[in-house]
């Protein structure tokens, strides 16, 4: 089988820190660059990860703020 896509990763990484609590709601994820150096991805990685997890209802962005962890 071959390996899952990065942005697949990484949306599942974020999702199991949701999920354990170690992401609680209303806490903000770190910027893209952060995320970038964190996860060594690109910002297209971050971008399409964090597009999932919003479709998915468990992100919320904020225009000029950040992306934070939806209220459940």
């Amino acid at each position: 089988m071959p390996p899952s896509p990065k942005w697949v990763e990484l949306a599942e990484h974020l999702r199991k820190q949701i999920a354990s609590g170690d992401l609680p709601p209303g806490e903000k994820l770190p910027s893209t660059s952060q995320l970038c150096q964190i996860h060594g991805v690109s910002s297209i990685v971050v971008r399409n990860a964090m597009l999932t997890l919003k479709a998915e209802g468990l992100v919320v962005g904020v225009p000029g703020v950040g992306v934070f962890v939806a209220e459940r």
